[in-house]
C-alpha cells in the first residue's frame, strides 16, 4: 500500500480527475492509458458547467516529433489544395485577352459574363464548405476529401468540354462547390494528424500547395496561350482532372483521423492510427500514444455528454462566439488584403502598368514562382517559433504599404501620356513585395488558424463556416472589383490599404496565440475553465507513473484530499 497526499488549488466549479500510470473508467468507458481513471462520477456531474482541459501535461505530447507519415498524409491530401489554386489562377490566363481562341469561341464574353466566370466558382465554393460542414462527422475527414475529388472530376469534365458560356459557368460553378469542401476539409485534417509543435507546418501545407497550383496554372496558362486551336483554352481547364483522379485515390492509402474514429467510437482504430502517426510500433513512444489518446477520449466524452454540435452553438456562449468571430474574421480578411485582386486581375494589373501581350502572363508566372518559396521558407522556419499572431499583425502592415505603393505606380500610367518604365517595374515590384508578406502571414496561418481554433463537437462546423466566409467575400471581391477598376481606377488600391490597416488592428484585439498547443489545450486560451498541477512522476515500484491531479475540489469538499494507490486502484 502506498499513500500520498496532494495539496490542491481550489477552483470555483471542478471536478477531480487522478491520473497514473493505468486506465481511466469513465461514462462506462475503460480507456487503457497512461491517464488512469475518474474520481466517482457525481463529481462529474456536479461540474458539467466547466470545459474539462487537457488530462495530460503538454510535455507529454508537444515534444513529440512528426514521423514520415505526418509529412505523407499531409502533403497528400494537399493535392485538394493545389486543385484549389490551379482552378482559380488559370481562369485569370483563359479570360485574358491574350488568349484570343477562347474569346473568339465565347463570342468576346463582356465585364459582367467575365465577371460572372469568375465568382460562380466562388459561389459553388461558398455552399460546397458549408456541406462538407456536415459531411466531415458524418462520414469523416477522409472520405470528405475523396468526395470533393469526385466532384472536382465532374466540374473539371465540364469545363473542358464547354461548348458555350452558360456550359462553363456551369462547369465553373461545380469545380468550385468541389474546392468549398476541400479547402474546409484539407486542412482540419492536417490539423488532426499533426503533432502540435508541427501543426503549423503540416497545415500550412495548404497554402503552400494553393502557391503551387497557382504556379503551375500560370505557366501552363502561359504556355497555352500560343496555342491556335480550342485546345488553347481546353488543355489547361482539363489539366486539373490528373490531380482530382490521383487525390480520389491515393487518399484509400492514408490514415483517417484519430480524433475522427475516436468520435465514432472506433477505439482500437484509432489507437492504431495515433501509434501509426507517431512512427508505428519500432518508433512511437507508447506512453505518448496513450496520453495522447487519452486526452482526445475525454475530450470528446465530456462534449457527447453535455454538448451539442449544431450551428446555434457556435455562438451561444461566449468561448464558442470568440473562436467563431475569429474563424469567419481570419478568413474574411485573408480575402480583404487584396490577394485576388491580383491573382484573378493579374494581367489587368500589369496592363495597367504598361506592360501588354504575353508579357502580362509571364509576369503573372514569375510572381507565382515568388510566392511557392516564400510560402515553404514560412511554413518550414517561421510559423512553429514566431507563431499565427505576431505574423498576422505584421503582414497587415505590410500589405497596406504595398497597396499603397500598387496605387501610387498606377496612377502614373493613368494621368500621364508619357509612361516611365521605371514606375512599370516599381508597380511590379509592389505586386512581387505584397505575394512575399501575404504568403508570410494570412495565406498560410488563415488556413491553420481557423482548423485549429475549434473544440471536438464544433471542429467541422466552425471550420465549415469559417471556409465559407472565405468563399462569400471572395464572391463579392470578384464582383465589384471590375467595377472599381472602371469607376475609381488606380485609386481602387486605396480601398485594400484601408482594411489591411483594419485588419492589423482587429488582429491585435481579438487573435490569442494557438502555437505549439494541443488542440483539446487551445481551448483554454478562449475562455474554457481547467485548473491543473504540474505532473509528479515515478510513485512507486508498481509501475504508477506521471501522476497528477486536473479539475479538483469536488464542491464541499475540503482543498487537500488523501489518496491511497494499491496496484492500479486508487481507494
Amino acid at each position: 500500500m502506498f499513500e500520498r497526499q496532494a495539496q490542491l488549488t481550489e477552483p470555483k466549479s471542478a471536478n477531480r480527475i487522478i491520473h497514473s500510470g493505468t486506465r481511466l473508467r469513465r461514462s462506462g468507458l475503460t480507456v487503457y492509458s497512461s491517464c488512469v481513471f475518474a474520481v466517482p462520477r457525481q463529481y462529474l456531474e456536479s461540474s458539467l458547467s466547466t470545459m474539462p482541459g487537457p488530462l495530460i501535461h503538454d510535455e507529454v505530447i508537444s515534444h513529440t516529433k512528426p514521423a514520415l507519415i505526418n509529412y505523407v498524409a499531409a502533403i497528400f491530401a494537399a493535392i485538394g489544395s493545389f486543385l484549389f489554386g490551379y482552378d482559380s489562377g488559370i481562369i485569370s490566363s483563359v479570360i485574358s485577352s491574350s488568349y484570343t481562341e477562347f474569346q473568339a469561341y465565347m463570342n468576346y464574353p463582356s465585364d459582367n459574363v467575365t465577371g460572372a466566370i469568375v465568382s460562380v466558382f466562388a459561389g459553388g465554393a461558398f455552399f460546397g464548405a458549408l456541406l462538407a460542414g456536415r459531411t466531415a462527422d458524418w462520414i469523416g475527414r477522409k472520405r470528405t476529401i475523396q468526395l470533393g475529388s469526385i466532384i472536382a472530376i465532374i466540374g473539371c469534365t465540364l469545363q473542358t468540354a464547354a461548348i458555350n458560356v452558360a456550359m462553363l459557368i456551369v462547369g465553373r460553378f461545380v469545380a468550385g462547390f468541389s474546392i468549398g469542401v476541400l479547402s474546409m476539409i484539407v486542412p482540419m485534417y492536417q490539423a488532426e494528424i499533426s503533432p502540435p509543435h508541427a501543426r503549423g507546418l503540416l497545415s500550412g501545407m495548404t497554402q503552400w500547395m494553393i502557391s503551387w497550383g497557382f504556379f503551375i496554372a500560370n505557366w501552363i496558362g502561359y504556355g497555352c496561350g500560343y496555342l491556335k486551336s480550342t485546345a488553347q483554352f481546353r488543355l489547361p481547364l482539363g489539366i486539373q482532372i490528373v490531380p482530382a483522379v490521383l487525390l480520389l485515390f491515393g487518399m484509400f492509402l492514408l490514415p483517417y483521423s484519430p480524433r475522427w474514429l475516436a468520435m465514432k467510437g472506433r477505439h482500437e482504430e484509432g489507437r492504431a492510427t495515433l501509434i501509426k502517426l507517431h512512427g508505428g510500433r519500432r518508433n512511437a513512444s507508447i506512453s505518448a500514444v496513450e496520453a495522447e489518446y487519452a486526452e482526445i477520449l475525454t475530450q470528446i466524452e465530456w462534449e457527447k455528454e453535455n454538448l451539442s454540435s449544431n450551428y446555434w452553438d457556435l455562438i451561444k456562449n461566449k468561448p464558442n462566439l470568440h473562436r467563431t468571430v475569429c474563424g469567419c474574421l481570419v478568413q474574411a480578411m485573408c480575402q480583404w488584403t487584396g490577394v485576388n485582386v491580383n491573382n484573378y486581375f493579374g494581367p489587368t494589373i500589369y496592363s495597367a502598368l504598361g506592360y501588354t501581350g504575353h508579357t502580362t502572363l509571364m509576369i503573372n508566372a514569375l510572381q507565382s514562382a515568388w510566392g511557392l518559396v516564400v510560402t515553404f521558407i514560412f511554413i518550414s522556419f517561421v510559423v512553429d517559433r514566431w507563431g499565427r499572431r505576431q505574423p498576422l499583425i505584421l503582414g497587415a502592415l505590410l500589405l497596406a504599404g504595398c497597396m499603397a505603393m500598387e496605387a501610387g505606380t498606377s496612377s502614373h500610367f493613368a494621368n500621364s501620356e508619357y509612361h516611365n518604365s521605371s514606375m512599370g517595374i516599381a508597380g511590379v515590384a509592389a505586386v512581387f513585395l505584397f505575394s512575399w508578406f501575404f504568403s508570410f502571414s494570412f495565406g498560410p496561418v488563415s488556413w491553420i488558424y481557423q482548423s485549429e481554433i475549434f473544440p471536438m463537437n464544433l471542429r467541422a462546423l466552425g471550420t465549415s463556416v469559417s471556409t465559407a466566409s472565405n468563399w462569400l467575400n471572395n464572391v463579392i471581391i470578384a464582383q465589384i472589383t471590375p467595377y472599381g477598376f472602371s469607376s475609381l481606377s488606380w485609386k481602387y488600391f486605396f480601398v485594400y490599404t484601408a482594411t489591411n490597416l483594419s485588419n492589423c488592428v482587429i488582429c491585435y484585439l481579438l487573435f490569442p496565440e494557438t502555437k505549439n498547443k494541443t488542440l483539446e489545450e487551445i481551448g483554454l486560451l478562449f475562455g474554457d475553465t481547467n485548473v491543473r498541477t504540474p505532473p509528479t512522476h515515478s510513485i512507486d515500484s508498481a509501475g504508477i507513473e506521471q501522476a497528477a491531479v486536473t479539475d479538483i475540489k469536488p464542491p464541499g469538499e475540503p482543498g487537500q484530499h488523501h489518496i491511497e494507490y494499491s496496484g492500479d486502484k486508487a481507494v
